[in-house]
């Protein structure tokens, strides 16, 4: 009985999981695609290169996001974190 229920456990966990192990990051308020695709596209930047975006919240707080182009030179949001300032 407890390997069945470790086994319905291990199942219930492998299948709350993504396929490439995270999470989509949505864009919020300040984000480059916040609201759709900006209109125009990079199209000098090598397919697969990443870059930052900085941008402060609504509390003022700066946010670091980092962007992906994909193959047909949209964006992909690819993590965000808001740095915590010290004064």
């Amino acid at each position: 009985m407890t390997r069945i229920a470790l086994a319905l456990f291990a199942a219930l966990f492998l299948a709350a999981c993504t396929a490439d192990g995270s999470r989509a990051v949505e864009p919020i308020p300040g984000s480059i695609t916040y609201g759709g695709q900006p209109r125009t596209k990079l199209t000098k930047a090598p397919i697969g290169s990443t870059f930052e975006h900085t941008f402060n919240d609504r509390y003022g707080r700066p946010v670091v996001e980092t962007y992906r182009i994909q193959p047909d030179r949209s964006l992909l949001l690819i993590h965000r974190y808001t740095r915590i300032e010290y004064f």
